[in-house]
């Protein structure tokens, strides 16, 4: 059973959580959020935790964005895009149960004083930015850290505030040099 409350956009999302893990999970119905659904993530914040487990496209991004501001110590879990996708539909109800099970098992918690451990140079030299295949490389590179996919700005600030170190940077790079 997971301690926190899965804050998640839709009900199939709780059935393909169901399958993967024993949780509580809070429905958002998309971006609508309201008022009821808001003072429910906020109580849950409050008493248990929440881990924002939203789908892997610009919806998902805004309602992560937003349920953050309110509860800024939530954490986070990202299933790929790729792990997220069936049926040309795109969201954690498409997700096997393994790939939920490793998005929770890589859950990170926004550190809202970013590190500036990393710069867009590192991202260049690593290949993840600016060039042929950055945008596919990136994405691995997200699935590795349990950050998502997101585009090159995203990404960065991402690797900085979520508390990636430069050891898993590395290591998730050379796990990319194997492939």
């Amino acid at each position: 059973m997971i301690k926190e409350v899965l804050v998640v956009e839709g009900k199939m999302d709780v059935v393909a959580i169901n399958k993967a893990v024993e949780a509580d999970c809070i429905i958002t119905e998309g971006f609508n959020l309201k008022p009821a659904c808001l003072d429910s993530i906020e109580k849950a914040y409050k008493k248990r935790g929440i881990i924002i487990l939203t789908d892997p496209d610009s919806a998902g991004e805004r309602i992560r964005t937003y349920v953050t501001r309110r509860c800024p110590n939530a954490k986070h879990a990202f299933v790929p895009v790729e792990d997220a996708t069936a049926n040309n539909d795109i969201g954690i109800e498409q997700a096997s149960p393994e790939a939920i099970r490793k998005a929770l098992e890589k859950v990170r918690t926004l550190n809202w004083e970013p590190s500036n451990e990393f710069t867009g140079a590192d991202l260049i030299k690593a290949g993840i930015s600016g060039g042929d295949g950055a945008s596919e490389r990136r994405a691995r590179m997200g699935a590795r850290l349990g950050i998502g996919y997101a585009n090159a700005k995203t990404f960065l600030k991402r690797l900085n505030h979520y508390g990636v170190t430069r050891e898993e940077f590395e290591a998730a790079l050379a796990e990319e040099g194997d492939n």
